[in-house]
């Protein structure tokens, strides 16, 4: 048996006024994620703990089947094994976005979403100036800050406060003495940095510091083969996710176009887990984009994502016969531009079906399923025990 699980980052939503008080999902014109709910069977899944920020990182631990509450250690050491950065055993990574902030107040928590190149450049100044962390470029405003004999600190994730004055949500404890002296120093490099003077020229935003957050420690994941006798791999255009599947002995499919926000090449990925499955059971094809769209606060453009990816969605239906599941991860409302732990609509075809007959929210708290803990996601699909 074959399986590819489709996950829309953040694709669930509340009703929009501005979509005739529909959500995205069920405004979006999507007939091939409506064929998956039609000829297969629906529920709602719990994906976040409780007690656990609503964050992709517990999220998609929880739906791969590992219980935050013994596997998590937090997002900065799972995006430094992506980075293939390797941590000794008294070193705390934090994840470390370059940030736009005036008076006080987070504009933008992706500096306009930054390029790589440009971020990076910002990076090797910086780290000049700091030598008592280490610090990592990664893609766009995703980076990695990592602190030796680290101790963790008590932070917030920078696009759960667009918006909002900065000052209640600097790190507390262990490491924030460093890691303020860091953001310090990261404002003097960054503020007449040749990087930022042509951004702002060219009208665009500007980074001007870094905002470290959830630290830890690196993380011991048990084997995904071993636990359910199928190998799986990950196709994600973002660290977060293909550090996950490292740390779980999973295989890592790189697929150019993929680049973690609205832009992906949506059909690329369904081309290249299609084909993955020449070679492994299991594909988990991680899509981010609608997320960063409920970021932005745009439901244009989260429908546009959704429709994009069911594009997508259509081509891995005529080219797949096994199991085909469909979820988000979290919801990211367009009202609050972040997530929230609300369960999230999911959709499989191949296990029977019922009588549901499109894909959306509502119509999917009447599916056969019920309401079922992201836990035994994986399980209920394979069929195994660990």
């Amino acid at each position: 048996m074959k399986y590819i699980i489709i996950l829309g980052d953040g694709m669930a939503d509340w009703p929009c006024e501005v979509l005739d008080n529909k959500t995205p999902l069920a405004y979006a014109n999507i007939p091939n994620m409506d064929r998956i709910a039609r000829v297969g069977r629906s529920g709602m899944l719990k994906t976040v703990k409780d007690g656990f920020e609503p964050g992709s990182d517990i999220a998609n631990l929880s739906v791969l089947g590992y219980d935050p509450a013994l596997y998590y250690t937090g997002r900065g050491p799972l995006e430094a094994v992506s980075m293939g950065v390797d941590l000794a055993t008294d070193e705390i990574a934090y994840r470390c976005n370059l940030v736009m902030v005036e008076e006080g107040v987070m504009h933008d928590f992706s500096a306009g979403h930054i390029t790589s190149e440009e971020g990076a450049a910002l990076f090797a100044s910086l780290d000049a100036a700091l030598p008592d962390v280490s610090l990592y470029p990664g893609v766009s405003y995703r980076n990695l800050l990592v602190v030796p004999r680290g101790a963790g600190s008590e932070t917030t994730p920078p696009h759960d406060i667009v918006d909002e004055e900065i000052a209640g949500y600097l790190p507390k404890g262990g490491d924030a003495a460093l890691l303020a002296e860091c953001v310090r120093v990261s404002c003097e490099v960054f503020a007449d940095h040749p990087v930022n003077q042509k951004r702002i020229a060219d009208g665009k935003v500007p980074a001007t510091r870094i905002w470290p957050w959830s630290g830890g420690k690196k993380p011991q994941l048990p084997s995904f083969e071993e636990r359910y006798g199928v190998r799986g791999a990950m196709i994600s255009g973002v660290d977060l996710l293909n550090g996950i599947a490292l740390c779980a002995g999973m295989d890592i499919v790189t697929v150019p176009g993929a680049t973690g926000y609205l832009d992906t090449d949506y059909m690329a990925k369904a081309r290249y887990a299609v084909a993955a499955l020449e070679t492994v059971d299991l594909v988990y094809m991680h899509v981010e984009a609608p997320d960063e769209a409920g970021h932005l606060g745009s439901a244009e453009e989260k429908v546009r994502a959704i429709e994009r990816l069911d594009e997508a969605v259509g081509y891995i239906l005529e080219h797949v016969d096994g199991v085909i599941a469909l979820l988000p991860d979290h919801p990211t409302p367009i009202a609050l531009k972040t997530h929230t732990s609300d369960p999230v609509p999911f959709a499989v075809m191949g296990m029977g079906t019922d009588d549901v007959d499109s894909y959306s929210e509502a119509a999917a708290e009447n599916g056969s399923f019920g309401l079922m803990d992201a836990l035994d996601f994986i399980m209920m699909l394979t069929g195994k025990q660990e």
